[in-house]
Formats: C-alpha cells, structure tokens, sequence
C-alpha cells in the first residue's frame, strides 16, 4: 500500500517533533517511529534533517557531552514553525477528506464504521485554539 502513503511527510513530521523539543538526529529518528511508517532508517532522517536546514526551517549546532563524542542538536527556526502551521493546515485538509472517504466506504460495504463524529468532536476542540490544527488523536 504504499502507493497510498502521504509523500513528504518526514518533514513535518521533524518539525513537529522539534517544535516540541530539540533533539539529535539519533533521537528524532527514534521519536519519529509511532508516528511516521517509516523503516526507521536514521540515514533517511539525517538527510531531512539536512534539506530543511538548506531551507532555513531548521539549525543546528554542536553540543559537546561528558559522556561520548559531541552531538548535532537540531531546532527549529522561526521560518520553521511558519512551515509547520502551514503544513499542518494542509493535513487537517486531508484528514477531514480522509473521514468522508471511510464514511462513505462504511455506508456501502459496510464494513468500519463512521468515524467523522469524533472528528467533529476533535475539529471542535482545535478551533478553540486558534482554529489551528492540535494534531492530537
């Protein structure tokens, strides 16, 4: 089914997670795992984390340890969290096409079941916020 797999999708996966705190690549990629179907591959994320630099999204810089060589801490700039927010309207879009699709799915073969009313619930709790997507489940 991966045909079906939302491309790009590491990117806002990497800015959210450093939205929440900066981190190594090692461990982005380790936090990336339940949210990414992804092979966990960290030469994969090492290579995001590098093209959203090139863009300005995110910076990095050396942080030396007590225990162990020096790590790559990666943040996420300003330009970054603009990305983000915008990224993350996008999903929402997709998210709320997504639930039409399986409703309609459900009411023909009857199989699943409708699941836009939590969605409702959901789009409800979000736009309390701003209107910004909480990207919680």
């Amino acid at each position: 089914m991966a045909e079906l797999e939302p491309r790009n999708f590491l990117q806002p996966c990497l800015l959210l997670l450093l939205r929440e705190q900066p981190d190594h690549g090692y461990e982005l990629a380790a936090r990336l795992r339940p949210m990414h179907d992804g092979d966990g591959d960290a030469g994969g994320v090492y290579r995001a984390l590098r093209g959203l630099e090139k863009r300005g999204l995110v910076r990095s810089q050396w942080e030396s340890s007590e225990v162990g060589p020096a790590r790559r801490i990666y943040h996420i700039t300003s330009e970054g969290l603009a990305c983000l927010d915008a990224q993350a309207r996008g999903l929402q879009h997709v998210d709320e096409a997504l639930h039409v699709f399986l409703d309609r799915y459900a009411k023909v073969t009857g199989i699943g079941g409708p699941v836009a009313p939590a969605l409702g619930a959901q789009h409800a709790h979000a736009g309390a916020s701003n209107g910004r997507f909480s990207g919680t489940r």
